[in-house]
């Protein structure tokens, strides 16, 4: 099985576009079964966040996995293959682990280093469990990537030198209203987002925070960790003429906020937008005194980047090194575990050879007493195991590195053991000299041309 990478992110998209894309909910399930229902992906795992939507599949060959794939992100986007085509990127087999690696550890981020990310590909690994999308390899991977996630944050700076959104939007906050310590914050929405706006609002000294949900006991449970209350829905018109600062990230694509429910005004607004689809109408910048913050502004105005340094750089270098460390331990594993079956077939091979001529010789010495032939059988049991140790021990380390399974070949060749047995590694595919795709209305008859406008493939 190889592992295939497609998707958008805020580096290749236009929000509004991404907003299109970006899946939730029952589509999100309906995707996930949509792509392994497919004949060419046999697991998926879908990570769709306000930044991303990346695909993850395990397929036996990368055409036909890469045209399933881009056709279920059109066809559930309503977008056609064209729209899409010059943002995607494409990610195969080494790449696609090093791309989702750096993906866990937060430098593909908006803003480098932000930890949230590491929340949000495990609960869409959940969720590829929960719906038995996701089989061993898709599990060890994104397993294997939370850890180096983990790592990542726990060794080095790089949760101080990279904030996450809320923290860089209440940064921007605070150039327009000042300290936000002792302000009136409106949270709307209660899912994980909304409970990370929540808790860092709390940390920066917000005493009265609201939160408003369309499921009111959901809005109790957090406004509880906080110290703040819970309101419905229909009473944000009420709270937006008593806040200061507004965090909406409900994202389920209706507006919660427009100008009517604001109105006039005699003290500034601050609004933080940090859903997709958007919850506030973009019309509520043309009030006086309203200031509208989402991702779209951040993604035009590079935000994160002015955010200061604080180690920054050697953070980011440190947590690439670990990248590199984990990525390479991973493939190492991942090869080595290839030539198991192989090693296991011909030590199982080898035992039967001992029993079979141990079984000739007591045939012809009937006499023989069981002391020495016990003797006899350890004897020849332990020049087979001699013999084959150095052999088996070597193709394991050879075969951890690229190209590794060729060594699995020639010990089956050479030891006559059957390619097609079920102890017995087959070769995976590769794409030997494909580096580039046509256009993604031809991926079923690719001749290795590229076009401006089909998708980078990284292996």
């Amino acid at each position: 099985m190889s592992i295939l990478v497609v998707g958008l992110s805020h580096r290749t998209t236009p929000v509004a576009l991404l907003e299109r894309v970006t899946v939730s909910g029952d589509a999100l399930v309906k995707l996930l079964h949509d792509l392994q229902a497919d004949e060419n992906v046999s697991e998926a795992l879908v990570v769709s966040t306000c930044n991303r939507v990346e695909v993850y599949a395990a397929v036996d060959r990368f055409h036909g996995g890469l045209g399933a794939v881009t056709g279920l992100l059109a066809a559930h986007s309503g977008l056609p293959h064209e729209r899409l085509a010059p943002h995607l990127y494409v990610h195969y087999e080494d790449r696609a682990v090093q791309h989702l690696f750096t993906v866990a550890c937060g430098l593909d981020s908006m803003v480098v280093g932000e930890g949230q990310i590491l929340g949000q590909i495990r609960t869409a690994l959940r969720l590829a469990q929960e719906e038995g999308t996701a089989g061993t390899t898709l599990n060890e991977l994104a397993q294997h990537a939370l850890r180096a996630g983990k790592r990542a944050h726990a060794d080095t700076g790089i949760d101080r030198a990279g904030a996450s959104l809320v923290g860089v939007g209440l940064t921007l906050a605070e150039r327009v209203l000042g300290p936000i310590a002792g302000r009136r914050a409106l949270v709307v929405g209660a899912g994980s987002m909304s409970a990370l706006s929540a808790a860092t609002l709390s940390r920066a000294g917000v005493t009265d925070i609201v939160i408003a949900n369309r499921t009111r006991e959901r809005a109790e449970r957090l406004a509880e960790t906080v110290g703040g209350r819970a309101a419905d829905l229909a009473g944000i018109p009420a709270e937006l003429a008593a806040a200061d600062l507004v965090i909406s990230c409900v994202g389920a694509g209706t507006r919660t906020i427009d100008p009517e429910m604001i109105g006039a005004r005699e003290r500034p607004l601050f609004l933080l937008d940090l859903a997709l689809p958007h919850d506030v109408d973009p019309g509520v910048r043309d009030l006086p005194g309203v200031t509208l913050v989402d991702l779209e502004s951040m993604q035009q105005d590079g935000v994160g980047d002015d955010v200061a340094d604080g180690g920054r750089a050697e953070a980011i270098r440190e947590v690439g090194r670990i990248v590199t460390e984990e990525v390479t331990a991973y493939l190492h594993a991942e090869r080595a575990a290839l030539v198991t079956p192989t090693v296991v077939a011909l030590r199982s091979k080898a035992a039967g050879v001992v029993e079979a001529e141990m079984g000739r010789l007591m045939a012809r010495l009937p006499g023989l007493d069981g002391r020495t032939r016990d003797e006899v059988t350890q004897t020849v049991r332990r020049v087979v195991d001699k013999l084959l140790h150095e052999p088996t021990v070597r193709v394991k380390r050879l075969a951890a590195a690229p190209g590794g399974d060729q060594y699995a070949e020639a010990l089956r060749e050479l030891f006559g053991l059957a390619p097609n047995a079920p102890d017995a590694v087959s070769c995976l595919d590769s794409l030997d000299g494909l580096e580039t795709l046509e256009n993604l209305d031809s991926l079923r008859s690719l001749d290795g041309m590229r076009s401006p406008n089909s998708p980078e493939v990284e292996r």
